[in-house]
């Protein structure tokens, strides 16, 4: 979903759950179903690339399977439950600690060795 430049620049982006979430609970709720991707999209109100993306790299981690057209949520729920517990983890510990902050990261992060293989 676009934001305005203004919410860009301030950086007051909408907050919610990523695609990534979305499509996982889409999927985990109607997990007696396969879809296409554009029937994912349409379920979750987001666009039909940023969905196809998401798919892919879900299927990496091996939280949906895909054949031909159609996705589905694994069947290996365990593995869906061990996911959603480590991101919930991950989230308390940014609320509890403020998370990164960008500018004390960049401050204390080395610079590359090697700048001009990361642009090749």
């Amino acid at each position: 979903m676009p934001v305005r430049i203004e919410e860009f620049e301030t950086g007051e982006l909408p907050s919610g759950p990523s695609v990534p979430e979305q499509v996982l609970a889409y999927l985990f709720t109607n997990r007696d179903r396969a879809f296409t991707r554009s029937e994912v999209a349409s379920g979750i109100e987001e666009d039909s690339n940023t969905v196809g993306t998401a798919l892919s790299r879900l299927k990496q981690r091996g939280l949906v399977r895909h054949k031909g057209e159609y996705w589905a949520i694994t069947d290996n729920l365990d593995r869906v439950r061990d996911a959603y517990d480590l991101h919930t983890a991950t989230e308390q510990l940014d609320d509890e600690d403020g998370g990164i902050d960008p500018d004390e990261w960049d401050a204390v992060t080395p610079d590359d060795p090697h700048p001009s293989e990361r642009d090749a």
